[in-house]
Formats: structure tokens, C-alpha cells, sequence
């Protein structure tokens, strides 16, 4: 969890996803004080303005009480929130392949390959209805929560609550607490809804907005339990994706040959990204395949001349580099760090072998 990407730490990738869910948040019928209006409210009064939000939202009284009737400000939330890093340097970027070397190790490739193996049909079901590979899937699911050993210990409430109460991120906090009472008015007992200090929560790690946008019944039995149920879980992943615009039949890169003294930097991108732009900056601009192997990259595996790619040679000249395809970006979409991204298309290549 310590290791730094791009100058994020792998939890601080949920704040990322915060950020970029934040514009999906639905408007509220009852506002809650930002932290310039109300400085020094306390957590208990604080707490009484998210339990009249989520009441005019409609969330059921006998859910709201059992939510909320004991909530307190948990102190290492607000430790964990706090220490996370602020605007990146230009210190530069760590190595990609030690990354790799430990994210997509033998004991990774072999869980994946066993759940894959164990939950073939359901896979090759989802991926025709969603387009989505289920070796993508699956990689997911291994990297979010080590195929569901981990998926985190902390009382959702609680934390949520206690990050709104903080301040730093107040609304975008604050609505991420009403939809959880709102996934949790579909019955899911406080026991079961816990999950990272940040609010991600289940197989997928979904943030509660998330869940009510995205999340799927795989199965059939009218129920998205992304806890304990493989279908709905690898539904809901594919949905994600499906949602961020995945092209079926469409690899998310493959290897590239790259010239001896071939100069990267030419052609890098002029693009500014308004999120994650350091994520981005680093790869170059789009050409299709053709324009790319007219200059002397090649893929080195089949990949139509028409389709749209971008160079990126992580580690510098002589090393590994990847044509990445728009699938890349979805990948991206779901956490926002290329470490990530690489090591969860790498784990769904080996997975699928």
C-alpha cells in the first residue's frame, strides 16, 4: 500500500475515484453546510445534518437508525485521510517492472487462472452481454481485493461519516454517506457493509454512488451482492467497464517494437488531461497502427492498421513498451494510475494463456 505511483499511493486511488464520481453525484434535496458555513459544528450535529439529507432522499427511518444510532468520528480515518500527498513533484517516475515483478506474481497468475477456471461459463455468459473479457474482469477482482480475501474491516458509516465531518472533501463525502444508507436500505445489514478507511467497498471495491449506478445482478435473483456472489460481482466489474466505454474484441495493448535511437519524446502528447495528468502526460500522441509502423514501431501482435494507439515506453529507451488502445484508458477509468493499469492488463494476459 506504500509503494507510490506516480507520486499516489494505491489507496489514495480511491480519493481519485471519488473525484471523478463526484460530477456523477445526483443533486440534493436537503443541502448540507459546507465546512465554510459551519467551522466548528460538532460530529453529533453534524451527523443530525447527514441524517436529514438522507431522510429527504428517502432513505427509511428503521435504516437510518441502525445506521447512524452509535456513530463516532473514527480518529485513524482522519490520520489516513490526512497523510495522504497533496500536489505531485516532478520528482520523476519509479520503474514499472519491479511494480509488475510483485503485482503480477506467480501467486496472482495462479489464484486468477483457478477463479477463471472455477467460473468459466459465468465469464463467458458475462462477456457476451458485456463485451468484456472475463480475464479483465477477473484481473480486477485479483488486484481490488486478492479475489475477495481482502476487501476491508472498516464500518463504512463510520468512516464516511467521519470524512464529511472532516471537511477536506465534505460534499463529495456527504453524498458518498447517503447512498451507502441507500444501499443499505436494499437490506444489507451494517455487518456486512464494511470496507477500505475511504468508503470502496466489496469484491469490486465500489464507492456507494458507484454501487447504485453500476452494480448488477448477475444471477438472477433480483440482488446485487457484491460481497459474497461471484456472477453479481464479475457483472458489475464488466458493467463498469461497459460503462466506461470498452470496445468489444479490442485488446487493452500489446508489446511494441521500438527502433534502436527511435526519439519517444517526438512525438509525445499535446494533450492537457483535466484528471490524473500525470497519468497521462506519459504517453504519446495517437496514431493508428499503420502510422506507427510507417515510423518503425510494430506490434507485436496482430492489431488492425486502422485501430487508434498511443506509444508508452515506461522504464525509457530500450526497454519494454506497449502500444495501448482506448481499452487502456477504461482500465484507467477504473483507478487512475498506469502502474495499475499495466499490471491489471499484464495479469489478464497471463490469466488467459
Amino acid at each position: 500500500m506504500a509503494f507510490k505511483v506516480e507520486n499516489d499511493t494505491i489507496a489514495n486511488m480511491v480519493i481519485k475515484r471519488l473525484f471523478l464520481a463526484a460530477a456523477l453525484l445526483c443533486s440534493t434535496t436537503a443541502s448540507v453546510p459546507s465546512i465554510a458555513q459551519s467551522p466548528d459544528i460538532s460530529f453529533d450535529a453534524y451527523l443530525q445534518l447527514l441524517i436529514a439529507r438522507a431522510r429527504a432522499e428517502g432513505v427509511s427511518e428503521a435504516t437510518i437508525r441502525r445506521m447512524t444510532y452509535d456513530l463516532t468520528p473514527n480518529e485513524r480515518v482522519i490520520r489516513l485521510d490526512q497523510s495522504q500527498p497533496g500536489t505531485p513533484t516532478r520528482s520523476g517516475y519509479p520503474a514499472l517492472a519491479p511494480y509488475i515483478a510483485t503485482h503480477v506474481d506467480q501467486a496472482r497468475i495462479n489464484g486468477g487462472r483457478n477463479v477463471f477456471a472455477a467460473n468459466r461459463s459465468t465469464l463467458r455468459a458475462m462477456e457476451n452481454e458485456y463485451g468484456v473479457p472475463g480475464e479483465i474482469v477477473v484481473a480486477i477482482f485479483g488486484h481490488e481485493t486478492a479475489y475477495g480475501q481482502v476487501t476491508g474491516n472498516f464500518d463504512l458509516a463510520r468512516s464516511l461519516a467521519t470524512l464529511a465531518w472532516e471537511g477536506r472533501r465534505r460534499e463529495l463525502f456527504a453524498g458518498e454517506f447517503v447512498d451507502l444508507l441507500k444501499v443499505a436500505d436494499k437490506g444489507y445489514p451494517r455487518s456486512t457493509l464494511q470496507g477500505s478507511w475511504a468508503g470502496a467497498f466489496g469484491n469490486p471495491q465500489f464507492l456507494p454512488s458507484v454501487y447504485l449506478r453500476l452494480a448488477k445482478d448477475g444471477d438472477g435473483d433480483g440482488r446485487a451482492d457484491i460481497f459474497n456472489n461471484r456472477a453479481d460481482t464479475f457483472a458489475s466489474i464488466a458493467n463498469y467497464f461497459q460503462d466506461a466505454g470498452w470496445r468489444k474484441g479490442q485488446p487493452w495493448g500489446v508489446r511494441a517494437f521500438v527502433p534502436a535511437g527511435f526519439d519517444v519524446d517526438r512525438y509525445k502528447t499535446k494533450l492537457n488531461a483535466p484528471v490524473c495528468s500525470r497519468v497521462h502526460e506519459r504517453h504519446s500522441q495517437w496514431k493508428t497502427v499503420k502510422e506507427w509502423r510507417n515510423l518503425g514501431v510494430r506490434a507485436q501482435k496482430p492489431l488492425a492498421d486502422d485501430v487508434m494507439v498511443s506509444l508508452f515506453q515506461p522504464d525509457g529507451p530500450n526497454m519494454p513498451a506497449w502500444l495501448l488502445t482506448s481499452n487502456y484508458r477504461v482500465i484507467l477509468e477504473y483507478n487512475c494510475s498506469n502502474y495499475y493499469a499495466m499490471s491489471v492488463g499484464l495479469l489478464a494476459d497471463e490469466i488467459a494463456q
